[in-house]
């Protein structure tokens, strides 16, 4: 079954979500897929940084190559500019010309230093309380036309809502993995008071009791005291009788 170009995207989006150990890493790998679908688009090398929104301020967290990240960090370190702009506005923020734009002098005396001559920032919501921004670079004016601005948009978010997705996919499972967890330790408890009932003829809460204080006695954790008990007498592990 074919899908559609932004189904491809978000595909390749998911894959590097999960292809990824770390969210430096991610955040590496969207900023070159954003810089190569938009130097693709425009037939101009354009590359991308990644800034993120802090409590305190802004820093930059990767790029598509060390340039990307040297030009993003210069606005950081200016304090303003088109990709902090974007973080305050939600909307993407154009730098369409550094030598006549009026706005923010230091940082377009820079930039043009660096023989950048314009820049876009774009917002990317990536949580609850949480944002970046990706930060394009262009060696001329003139590349970032309002056509590729609604494309880096679209681009940001898709990208938002994979993370998202991957967020919640994430939370999810780490529950059923935690639940997992729970039933088969609640397992192995109640099997090792069962032994316990019947060697010593106690109740629940007695036995219970005693293998409290064995736990406490040993410095272990209940339920490893109740899976080696289980063990001994049955020879083998306690397992649930239902899958998560």
């Amino acid at each position: 079954m074919s899908t559609s170009p932004e189904g491809d995207l978000l595909l390749e989006l998911q894959d590097l979500i999960i292809g990824t150990e770390s969210v430096a890493d991610f955040l590496a790998g969207l900023a070159t897929m954003a810089a190569s679908i938009l130097s693709r688009n425009t037939g101009t090398a354009v590359e991308c940084g990644v800034t993120l929104k802090r409590a305190r301020g802004t820093t930059t967290v990767g790029g598509s190559s060390p340039r990307a990240i040297h030009l993003d960090r210069i606005e950081q370190l200016v304090g303003e500019g088109p990709c902090i702009e974007a973080l305050k506005v939600k909307v993407p923020v154009l730098l369409g010309d550094v030598q006549s734009d009026p706005r923010w002098p230091v940082y377009r005396q820079r930039l043009l230093d660096e023989g950048c001559l314009s820049a876009l920032g774009v917002p990317m919501e990536i949580g609850e309380g949480s944002a970046v921004a990706l930060n394009f670079f262009a060696s001329t004016t003139g590349v970032f036309t309002e056509a590729i601005i609604d494309e880096a948009a679209a681009f940001a978010d898709l990208a938002g809502r994979a993370v998202r997705l991957g967020v919640k996919v994430g939370t999810a499972q780490g529950a059923a993995d935690d639940m997992s967890l729970a039933m088969r330790s609640r397992t192995a408890i109640d099997l090792a008071c069962g032994i316990i009932m019947g060697q010593n003829r106690c109740s629940q809460a007695e036995a219970m009791k005693i293998l409290t204080n064995v736990s406490n006695h040993r410095n272990q954790k209940l339920r490893e005291v109740a899976e080696e008990m289980v063990l001994k007498v049955s020879g083998d592990s306690s397992t649930t009788h239902f899958d998560v």
